[in-house]
C-alpha cells in the first residue's frame, strides 16, 4: 500500500498567474505530505515493522501543439519549433515564481493552446523536501535510517543527467519532449549542491554571476557590499555573506528570518557574496577558487537558476611579450585543455564569443580607466585564451605547450575561463571573460611577492569595477538583447 496526497490531474489554463498557483498547490500539497509521515516515522521510534510507503510528485507543465509556428519573436526563448507534446516537471515555484511566470505567459502568447498543470509521475525525493535550516536524519535512529529506503523515495541520479542540456536526449516513443533544460529533480539536487558549495541559500542568487579565482576581489566587492548598504539611495536592498549573514540597506527593516544567519566557523569551498536588488537583477560574485575542476562544478549547479549573464574576472598569464602586467585580455576565443567538459561538450563543438556581453565589457573598461582608442588598446588586448588543467605547464620539456599556445594564438592563459565561457555555451547562459594579466612566464616575469603585492593594490579595485559596470550595461541595454540565438539548437527546449 502507498500513502499518497491527493492526484491532481491535468488542468488547462490560459492565464500564467492562475497555472503558477496551481503548481504552487500540487507543490506544498506533496511537501506538506511527506514532512507529516517522516515526522510519524520518527516519532514511532522502531523501523522494525512494515510500513506503507510514502510518496509525492512534482507538479508538471504541459503544452500541446497541433501545428508548427515559429512565433516572429525577438527573443531566442518562449516556443517550440514543431508541433508535439511537451512536458518538464517543476519545483520550488516560490524561488522560480519570476521565471516560470515568464514562461508560461510566452507559452501562451506564442501558441494557440493550454498549459495543462497536473501531478506528474516524477516523485519527490525526500532530502529535496526540506528548507536550509531543517535536518531529519539528527532523530533516528541507525535502525530507522537504514530503513528509510524503504519508505521514502531517496535522490535518484537516474533522474538528474544532463542529456537534455548536452543535446543527446531523445524521448521514448510516445513520451513527451521537453520543455526545459532541467527536470524539477535536477535543479533540486543543484539547488542543495550550492548550499553546500557557496555557504548561502539558492534564494540570494542573483541574475548576474561574477566569477574570480583570487580572494583579493572578494576582499574589494565586500568592501563595497558594505558601502553601498550605508547609502539609502543604492539600488541594492541587502548584502548577503556566507552563512546567509544579511546586511539591509541603510533605511531598511531586517526581514523575519534575517536573524537566522550566522558566519561559518570556516569558509566554504566556493563562498558566494550577493549585492541583491528587488527584482533579482543584483549580482553575485564567487570565489571558485584554482582549477577547471571547481569552474565546472559551481556553473553545473548556478546553470539551474537561469541567470541572464555570467562573467569570469581574474589573472591570467600573458604570452606576448607586448603585455604589461596589469593589462587587460578580453577573450574572444577558447583554447580547452581543461579536459573537464570533453564528454559533455567535445572539443570540436565552437565556444563563441557573445557580442552582447564583449560590447559590455570593453566599454567597461573605457568607463572605468577613461581611455578611448589607441590608449585603451594599449591597456587591454582581445584575443584567444588558452585554459590548461596542469598549473605547472611551464615545466612540461621540449617547449609543447609554448609551440600550442603559439599555434592557437593565444594571448593569455588561466585555469578557469574556458570551464566558464563552454559550460554557459552547454547551458544557454551568456558568458564573458576579462582577465587581468599577473605574470608573464614565458619573459621571465615571474609572481614574486613584492611584485604581485604591488600589482594587486593597483589593480584588483579597478578590475572589480570593470565587472560591475559591465552587469550595469548588460543590464541597462535589456534581456531581449542578451540571450542569443548562438546558444540555441536546432531544435530547442521552450524555457530559457
Amino acid at each position: 500500500m502507498i500513502s499518497l496526497p491527493s492526484f491532481v490531474p491535468p488542468a488547462p489554463f490560459t492565464d500564467a498567474a492562475a497555472a503558477l498557483a496551481q503548481a504552487q498547490s500540487i507543490y506544498e500539497a506533496g511537501l506538506a505530505h511527506l514532512r507529516s509521515a517522516l515526522r510519524a516515522y520518527v516519532d514511532s521510534g522502531d523501523a522494525s515493522q512494515p510500513r506503507s510507503r510514502v510518496r509525492a510528485f512534482y507538479p508538471s507543465v504541459r503544452l500541446t501543439t497541433a501545428r508548427s509556428r515559429h512565433p516572429d519573436t525577438g527573443l531566442s526563448y518562449g516556443f517550440v519549433s514543431h508541433a508535439g507534446h511537451y512536458e518538464t516537471t517543476l519545483t520550488r515555484p516560490d524561488l522560480f515564481s519570476r521565471y516560470y511566470m515568464e514562461q508560461f505567459r510566452l507559452l501562451l502568447e506564442n501558441h494557440d493552446a493550454l498549459l495543462e498543470i497536473g501531478t506528474s509521475n516524477q516523485a519527490i525525493p525526500l532530502p529535496f523536501s526540506f528548507s536550509d535550516d531543517e535536518h531529519f536524519e539528527g532523530g533516528m535512529s541507525l535502525i530507522q535510517r537504514q530503513g528509510l529506503a524503504d519508505v521514502f523515495d531517496l535522490p535518484d541520479l537516474a533522474a538528474m543527467d544532463d542529456g537534455i542540456a548536452n543535446g543527446t536526449h531523445r524521448p521514448a516513443a510516445g513520451d513527451p519532449e521537453p520543455l526545459a533544460l532541467f527536470t524539477a529533480p535536477r535543479v533540486d539536487y543543484s539547488l542543495h549542491r550550492l548550499r553546500h558549495y557557496t555557504g548561502t541559500s539558492p534564494e540570494h542568487f542573483q541574475n548576474f554571476v561574477l566569477f574570480t579565482n583570487y580572494q583579493f576581489y572578494i576582499d574589494e566587492f565586500i568592501a563595497l557590499g558594505q558601502a553601498e548598504m550605508q547609502n539609502p539611495d543604492s539600488p541594492y536592498v541587502a548584502f548577503v555573506q556566507p552563512g546567509n549573514v544579511i546586511t539591509r540597506r541603510a533605511g531598511l527593516e531586517p526581514i523575519p528570518g534575517d536573524e537566522k544567519g550566522i558566519a561559518p566557523p570556516r569558509m566554504p569551498q566556493m563562498p558566494a557574496y550577493h549585492l541583491l536588488r528587488a527584482d533579482r537583477s543584483g549580482i553575485t560574485f564567487v570565489n571558485i577558487g584554482v582549477g577547471p575542476s571547481n569552474a565546472k562544478t559551481i556553473t553545473d549547479h548556478i546553470a539551474v537558476l537561469r541567470p541572464h549573464a555570467w562573467i569570469m574576472l581574474g589573472h591570467c598569464a600573458g604570452l606576448r611579450n607586448s603585455q604589461q602586467l596589469g593589462d587587460y585580455v578580453l577573450a574572444h576565443g577558447y583554447v580547452r585543455e581543461d579536459h573537464v567538459l570533453d564528454e559533455d561538450l567535445p572539443l570540436w563543438i565552437p565556444v563563441p564569443a557573445l557580442a552582447e556581453v564583449q560590447i559590455a565589457l570593453e566599454g567597461a573598461v573605457a568607463d572605468v580607466t577613461q581611455l578611448q582608442g589607441r590608449e585603451l588598446k594599449r591597456v587591454m588586448r582581445t584575443g584567444t585564451v588558452a585554459t590548461t588543467d596542469n598549473r605547472n605547464w611551464e615545466l612540461q620539456g621540449n617547449n609543447a605547450p609554448q609551440q600550442r599556445f603559439s599555434q592557437s594564438r593565444a594571448v593569455a592563459l588561466d585555469m578557469e575561463s574556458a570551464t566558464i565561457a563552454a559550460n554557459g555555451f552547454r547551458f544557454r547562459v551568456p558568458y564573458g571573460t576579462l582577465l587581468c594579466v599577473s605574470d608573464k612566464p614565458l619573459h621571465g616575469e615571474i609572481k614574486l611577492p613584492g611584485m604581485a603585492n604591488h600589482f594587486y593594490r593597483e589593480r584588483v579595485n579597478q578590475h572589480l569595477k570593470i565587472g560591475l559596470r559591465a552587469v550595469e550595461r548588460l543590464r541597462e541595454n535589456g534581456l531581449d538583447k542578451l540571450h542569443s540565438r548562438k546558444l540555441r539548437s536546432f531544435s530547442e527546449v521552450a524555457f530559457q
